[in-house]
Parts: structure tokens; sequence; C-alpha cells
């Protein structure tokens, strides 16, 4: 497990040549769908853009990084800000499987008072939640043999429009996957800090 983090590297020259086998994109997401989320709800869903059309358009929308245009696959993490709701099938689920119904009205409307009280307080649940979830995607990747490469650099509102994301819905990241072309040299993983430098026990 440890040679699972020790390994996992930013890839960016990624090669065209080699696809991501559905079955393989599909086992990637299977495992990431594991990842923890506030009360199970899940407030995330991945548009996968793997079409020459599509890649074209998120490559407008994220400041032309060559990668999305090599990379056999891109996903485009998306995060719910209204994933809270009681319409989310999370809620339900706890009833089906025997929960108290007013226990879990009760749970809903804490956390639309938690996660929904302002926009700032929805985008911080959208983006936490998806985080976790997209971390998660890329250490399944490499367990699979699949390299990744996540992204910040693009336009909220060009992703959003190009992908038809719906109200509510927030672009969090976006992560290429493929293989790294080895015509090209990976740069030496660079230091991290230590225990010390990181924690302040109290």
């Amino acid at each position: 497990m440890a040679n699972l983090f020790e390994e996992r590297r930013s890839v960016g020259d990624i090669d065209p040549a080699w696809p991501v086998p559905d079955g393989t994109l599909r086992e990637i997401v299977r495992l990431a769908s594991f990842a923890p989320s506030a009360s199970n709800l899940q407030p995330w869903r991945l548009i996968a853009v793997r079409s020459d059309e599509a890649k074209r358009r998120l490559h407008e929308a994220a400041r032309r990084q060559p990668r999305i245009l090599a990379a056999p696959v891109t996903l485009i993490v998306v995060g719910d800000g209204e994933g809270y709701r009681a319409s989310n099938p999370s809620w339900a689920e706890l009833i089906e499987r025997g929960a108290d119904p007013e226990r879990v009205a009760r749970s809903v409307a804490r956390a639309a008072e938690t996660y929904g009280a302002t926009p700032e307080t929805r985008t911080r649940f959208a983006h936490k939640n998806a985080a976790l979830f997209a971390m998660s995607l890329m250490l399944a990747a490499k367990h699979l043999g699949v390299d990744s490469h996540p992204m910040d650099g693009f336009d909220i509102d060009g992703v959003s429009q190009a992908f038809g994301l719906r109200p509510g819905e927030q672009p969090v990241v976006l992560i290429s996957l493929g293989r790294h072309d080895d015509a090209k040299p990976l740069a030496p993983r660079r230091r991290r800090r230590t225990y010390e430098e990181l924690v302040e026990e109290a």
C-alpha cells in the first residue's frame, strides 16, 4: 500500500497512443466510489471526456492545456452543492434499510442548516466531498496501472456551460488519465515536508 502512495505521480506527458480500456475505467470509478462523504451523500458525479469533439470543448475552457487533447480520457469531477437536499437518494436508502423516517427527516434538516446555509457553505460542501472522491480516483487509477494528472487551471463557468452542468453543480477538478509517455523523462520527485514540519501536536 505504501508503494501506491509513493509511486503515484502527476504525469504531464501522456502517451496519446495508449487508450484506457473501458473495463479499467469502470473499475477505477467503482473503487473510487468507496471514498468517504458527508452522511454518505456522495454529492459528486463524473463527466468522462473521451471524444475528440468533447476534448476540444474542454481544451478551450481549460486554458488549452495540451494534456487534455493527448489523454485518452479526462474526468471532470463535478461536485453538487445541493447534494444535501432531501431529494438525494441516500436519504431514502436509510429508510429502506430500516431507519426511523422522523430521525432521517431531522438529519436532512440538520444537513440543510450545516451545508446549505449560504452560497459559500454550499461551495465548500461540494468541493470538500468531491476532493475526497478525486484523490480516490487517482489512487485507484495507479493501483490499476493508469497514470493521472489533476488540473485546477480552468474556467469554471466555461466548463459548466460547455458540459451543461445542472444548477448547484460545480466542476471541482479535472483529472487526465492515461500512461506516461516513456519517450519523455519524468522529472525526479520533489521533496515532501516531514512530520516535524507538518504537524503541530496539541
